[in-house]
């Protein structure tokens, strides 16, 4: 369930999450944050981004929603650039690639992913686009 008491999200989001290992931040609106740290494509630094997760086998699985905007979110562009880059989950850092979803992976698992956050079918309605569904496997 919502708790729209709890709306911690964004740069004081990271802040508090690395902060506490996750124990301020992991659970999040009835779902569960990582961090995703990817380098810019352009900038060259290091971006650091809350996102939802869900979990397939080993890998971790993400949404490029953006709440439905018609461009991907940065940091997809900058993983599809660099695809070799790290999570934190709670206290543990862990080194990832990525990559996008098969059509085939993502009618498997985006339903999945809708369980734990509904509106993501709201943001795909919400926009043209293909909303890209995100694998980060082990490397």
């Amino acid at each position: 369930m919502r708790d729209p008491r709890f709306r911690l999200f964004g740069d004081e989001h990271v802040r508090q999450y690395e902060a506490t290992d996750g124990q301020t931040g992991y659970e999040w609106n009835g779902t569960h944050i990582l961090i995703l740290r990817v380098t810019g494509r352009k900038s060259g630094e290091l971006r650091k981004t809350p996102l939802i997760f869900g979990r397939d086998g080993a890998s971790y699985v993400l949404i490029a929603s953006k709440g439905g905007a018609p461009d991907h979110p940065g940091w997809y562009e900058n993983l599809t650039a660099q695809p070799d880059i790290e999570i934190q989950v709670k206290g543990e850092i862990l080194p990832v690639r990525a990559r996008t979803a098969t059509a085939d992976e993502k009618r498997r698992l985006w339903p999945i992913m809708v369980k734990d956050w509904p509106d993501y079918d709201k943001y795909q309605k919400a926009t043209p686009r293909d909303i890209p569904l995100v694998i980060l496997g082990p490397r």
